[in-house]
């Protein structure tokens, strides 16, 4: 018969600290901050489970679950990443290494769907398969400048988003690869512009182990309409975001954590046609304009 072990007050709490203690007294790192890093993680750990106190069942279950992320994972899907990004820490983690000056554009999450994008020229059609013919046309331009305000030439402006239902190109396979992305570089205003559709809000894939702990806890999986964002330009502090399409019903919930007052924009609707055709559009269309400030290297927060 096995006998359940019964401590005596304070026993136990003797007995934890001389485990924690035993264990961060092994660590020994070379590596400085990888000691700092770990000695913190160990000491969190160890917190949880004197706070919750796993029963043995609920521990394994919590380690067959990491156990499926990673095999979940695969060249195309990081389901790790989702896991961060569903719990906040991916926004987390962007906020505590992207604080800036006033005026800075703010970072944001980069998600799982970033991948090189083909160069374009300003005004080109990034929107090049069906959603062209069903979504809603959207002009989006904007300025990159530094934070006092100066245009900056010859930044590189890289865009990637999904279209009006919701797919990147990875998804989708009548969207071919490289659809919906560009690389601009802005001219020597600072100003950049593509044409494009609306994007539409989407759901965060749910057929993993991530999926399954959203369902478990109550959550949608939904993020609202977004475009990201990677700006760089030589001489500034590169920065990757989202523009957040004002209006959408996830703003308040985004399942990822990102959204930022600061990066939603209203499209305002132009019925002009003159407008209209020097842009090479059909009226009415989404003018979406959005300007970049840059933190300039070595620029004081």
């Amino acid at each position: 018969m096995t006998h359940k072990r019964s401590d005596r007050p304070g026993e136990l709490d003797d007995r934890l600290d001389a485990l924690l203690a035993d264990v961060l007294g092994k660590v020994d790192s070379k590596d400085p901050r990888l000691g700092d890093l770990i000695t913190s993680l160990v000491g969190h750990l160890h917190a949880f489970v004197r706070e919750t106190r796993p029963t043995e069942a609920e521990w394994l279950a919590g380690i067959d679950f990491l156990v499926r992320t990673g095999q979940t994972c695969t060249p195309q899907r990081n389901e790790f990443i989702l896991l961060s990004d569903m719990l906040g820490l991916t926004s987390a983690v962007d906020d505590v290494n992207h604080a800036g000056p006033a005026g800075a554009t703010p970072s944001s999450v980069e998600g799982p769907f970033h991948a090189a994008a083909p160069p374009r020229e300003n005004g080109a059609w990034i929107a090049t398969g069906p959603e062209r013919e069903r979504g809603q046309v959207m002009v989006v331009r904007g300025r990159v400048s530094d934070t006092d305000g100066n245009p900056i030439a010859g930044a590189t402006v890289d865009i990637w988003q999904a279209d009006d239902a919701g797919h990147y190109d990875s998804q989708d396979p009548a969207q071919e690869a490289g659809n919906l992305r560009g690389l601009f570089t802005t001219d020597q205003d600072g100003g950049y512009w593509f044409r494009s559709v609306v994007p539409s809000s989407y759901p965060v894939p749910t057929d993993g182990p991530v999926g399954g702990l959203l369902h478990a806890l109550g959550r949608h999986p939904m993020r609202p309409a977004h475009i990201h964002y990677r700006v760089e330009a030589p001489g500034h502090r590169p920065v990757t975001t989202h523009v957040f399409v004002a209006g959408d019903e996830y703003l308040g919930s985004d399942a990822a954590f990102a959204v930022k007052e600061e990066l939603i924009v209203t499209p305002l609707t132009d019925h002009d046609p003159a407008r209209a055709a020097r842009l090479g559009v059909d009226a009415p269309f989404a003018d979406f304009v959005f300007d970049v400030r840059l933190v300039r290297l070595g620029e004081s927060a």
